[in-house]
Formats: structure tokens, sequence, C-alpha cells
């Protein structure tokens, strides 16, 4: 095989890797919090359930960063048991130690890639809510094929919601937003909530990030999709 057909055979990831230092709090979060809280995806097919000791509403992020909007809404919807991927260890440890520190006890993570964890581990017809915020816009149009956000990623995920569950999609570069609806529009199984080709308000349960304030202090849009399992 050459490596043009290579290029083409290559399958969908939800991450590309970045190497960085962990900081003392984020080590402390990787080294001994998730050990405990954390998942894994050689464990395969999760049961919910038992993993959070309830059965609850379940929230799924993927790529949450360094996990402080996550914390936040776990800390705010503890009716909901939430599940986050990410593929960098900084932000998991981040994310499980800022979610140790506050106690919360329906916070879950996976450091590994999203679209294997949804393929191996997560049930189908599971997830109430699933969450993409921000993910990597490939803004260089040679680049817009590496982007998350595409049919074929779309499709994967239906299965895995409950009939009525949410996709929730945000993101501050207007061309992927535009991409976004295009694909979602397309897609089958899935209707709009804010109506046909509309974004959506950011709803109450999307915390307001500092990258997002600045943003809009400085006049950059951000758009918010909101589209439900049929």
């Amino acid at each position: 095989m050459t490596d043009t057909d290579t290029q083409h055979h290559r399958k969908i990831k939800s991450f590309v890797l970045r190497a960085g230092r962990m900081t003392t709090g984020q080590q402390r979060g990787w080294d001994v919090i998730f050990p405990h809280q954390g998942l894994k995806l050689e464990n395969g097919a999760l049961d919910i359930e038992n993993t959070f000791g309830r059965k609850a509403p379940l929230v799924v992020e993927i790529g949450f960063g360094m996990g402080l909007s996550l914390v936040e809404m776990a800390g705010n919807e503890l009716d909901k048991d939430f599940i986050g991927i990410e593929v960098h260890r900084p932000g998991v440890g981040s994310l499980m130690n800022e979610a140790d520190k506050a106690g919360l006890s329906n916070l879950r993570a996976y450091c590994d890639d999203a679209v294997e964890v949804l393929r191996q581990c997560i049930p189908d017809n599971s997830i109430s809510r699933m969450q993409v915020y921000f993910p990597d816009p490939w803004h260089k149009k040679r680049h817009n094929k590496r982007r998350l956000i595409q049919p074929e990623f779309v499709a994967s995920i239906l299965p895995k919601m409950k009939p009525g569950g949410v996709l929730h999609l945000a993101t501050d570069w207007e061309n992927y937003a535009e991409q976004m609806m295009e694909v979602m529009s397309a897609a089958e199984g899935w209707e709009n909530q804010a109506g046909e080709n509309q974004y959506a308000p950011r709803p109450d349960f999307r915390p307001l990030t500092k990258f997002e304030k600045r943003g809009q202090r400085l006049g950059h849009g951000v758009w918010d999709l909101l589209f439900e399992k049929k």
C-alpha cells in the first residue's frame, strides 16, 4: 500500500496528540485520582449504573481540555452522571484533580480516542446529552477533512443516544459552524431543536469560559447547535 493509499484509508480520530508537561495538580490527578476514578478503553463495555452506583441521565463530553467547565457542569447538575473523553494526559489529570477537590462523585473520564471509546465502551441508547465544545477547527481549507464533525462520526453517535437525546456542538469558527450545520441537517435521525438551519442561544448548562468571554469582548462569535435524536 502506498503512502497515498494509507492516507485515504486512515480512520477518523477525535484528536491530535500534543506533548505537554504536567503541573503538580495535574500529576496528582493522573497518579492518585485517575487509577480510582478513571475509565479505561481496554476494560471494554461499560456498566454505567454499576460505575456510578445509581441510575441517572448520562452526559458525555468529547475533548474537555483542562476540564474546568466540565467540573462546573457536573457540580451544577448533580442529578446527572458525566463522562469526559480526552486524549491529553494533562487535561485528564486536571479534570480528576479538580473533581476530587470539588468532592464530585458523578464524574469519570477516559484518556483515549473518543471514536474508539464510543465504539467499544459506551452502550447503545445510553446517552442523554453529548457535548463537543470548541473542537479543533483545522482552519486551513486543505485540513478541513480532519475536523471531527463529519457524516461518518455523526452517524456513529446516533445509536449511542437515547431517543430524545441531544447532541450539543459549539464552535467559535464561523466556517466550522456552517459545516456543522450542513452535516447535522443532512444526517438521518436528527432534528434541530432551534428550527431548520437555525443556531441556538447558549443554553444555561454550558458555562461561559474565560476564553469565550475574551472572545466576546473582541467581538468574536460563538455558534451553538442542539440536535435531538428523533
